[in-house]
């Protein structure tokens, strides 16, 4: 009885090695498939050109600002009126720039006073059918400005020029209103 049990035992131990054996090298296979689908789906994804990640796996080309029109020069002119007690003036009198080309221009103010101000700056334009045509992305204007006493500040206007403008225009004024905001009043209650 004993020798049965040993034999069932052997053959039971035996089993057990051989289910062991398979489930290694199952592991095995899963950590090596785990492993290498990394690559593979780089790969895959680099030649069907989908899902890229970071402009390193991808070829990145310079590619220029199709939306310019290289063609035409628009001279645009700068003007500044101070309606308070400050020097108000852009930095540059003009600048010349191709339709949809981004440009940037400074303007600078000086509060000649001794207290704090408020601010707001009013844009125009010239010819007026050229205001629908000339886009800012960054203006000083688009927000009201405290100047603190004897403060000077230099505010960027980043702009471009539709290329849709008519072929006509080929000067634009941009003149800006730099006028004090007066504190609103408390509401007696």
């Amino acid at each position: 009885m004993k020798q049965q049990d040993q034999n069932g035992s052997g053959q039971a131990r035996r089993l057990n090695a051989q289910m062991l054996g398979k489930l290694v090298v199952v592991a095995v296979l899963m950590f090596g498939f785990g492993y290498a689908l990394v690559p593979v789906y780089k790969k895959i994804c680099e030649i069907t050109g989908i899902n890229i990640l970071t402009p390193k796996e991808a070829t990145v080309q310079a590619v220029g600002n199709t939306q310019i029109d290289k063609s035409r020069t628009i001279t645009v002119e700068f003007d500044a009126n101070a309606q308070g007690p400050w020097r108000f003036r852009p930095t540059v009198s003009s600048v010349q720039v191709h339709p949809g080309e981004m440009t940037q221009v400074i303007y600078e103010v000086v509060n000649k006073q001794a207290r704090s101000i408020d601010a707001q700056a009013i844009p125009s334009y010239a010819p007026q059918q050229a205001s629908a045509h000339f886009k800012k992305v960054e203006c000083f204007c688009f927000k009201q400005q405290t100047l603190g006493p004897n403060e000077a500040k230099q505010m960027p206007v980043v702009f471009f020029i539709d290329p849709a403008l008519p072929k006509d225009i080929r000067t634009i004024t941009l003149s800006y209103t730099f006028f004090e905001i007066g504190k609103p009043g408390k509401i007696a209650g």
